[in-house]
């Protein structure tokens, strides 16, 4: 049995996690295999997301002295943690590995996004968001649009001059 010094170095490592992640999502772990767990650790690792197994008493009481309300109502049974500075990477990866291989056992008990709870249909909703870098694309296609617009409506009175000139010569030929 560990000892209350383990205990409260144990918290204060929860207590650090929880205030250096902008995203943590819960799980209820239960029904993976060994290879299962395995092959998310390392796609949760790829993409430099934490995940771990925590006492349900010590992340409640961690969360408690960041300032993390209303997670204890989701710490029942057994919970993993997944921690990542990006607030959308634990919530996509669990998701989209949940239903990759259609585990039915496995579920998202709920989430903290930037120190607020949020339950599993709000995981869900985040896990839907397009990716950061689509997000940057749609915004670079977004600010090129109006440019592509201005450059064709600067063209439109050269190309009419070619059309112009293209017809005279046209006419000369035909006299």
């Amino acid at each position: 049995m560990p000892n209350i010094e383990e205990k409260s170095q144990v918290v204060a490592e929860i207590k650090e996690k929880f205030q250096q992640s902008t995203g943590v999502v819960l799980a209820d772990y239960r029904g993976l295999t060994v290879a299962e767990v395995t092959k998310l650790r390392t796609q949760l690792r790829q993409a430099g997301v934490e995940y771990k197994v925590l006492k349900n008493t010590l992340v409640r009481r961690a969360a408690q002295e960041v300032g993390v309300e209303g997670l204890e109502t989701y710490l029942e049974g057994p919970t993993a943690l997944a921690f990542s500075k990006d607030p959308v990477a634990p919530a996509k990866i669990l998701m989209d590995f949940a239903k990759a291989n259609k585990l039915k056992n496995f579920a998202i008990k709920a989430g903290v996004l930037e120190g607020k709870v949020i339950g599993p249909e709000g995981v869900k909703e985040l896990a839907d968001l397009p990716s950061r870098e689509v997000l940057l694309a749609m915004v670079l296609r977004g600010m090129q649009a109006p440019l592509a617009g201005m450059a064709n409506v600067l063209q439109g009175p050269i190309r009419k001059m070619g059309y112009a000139l293209e017809e005279v010569r046209k006419l000369k030929e035909a006299q």
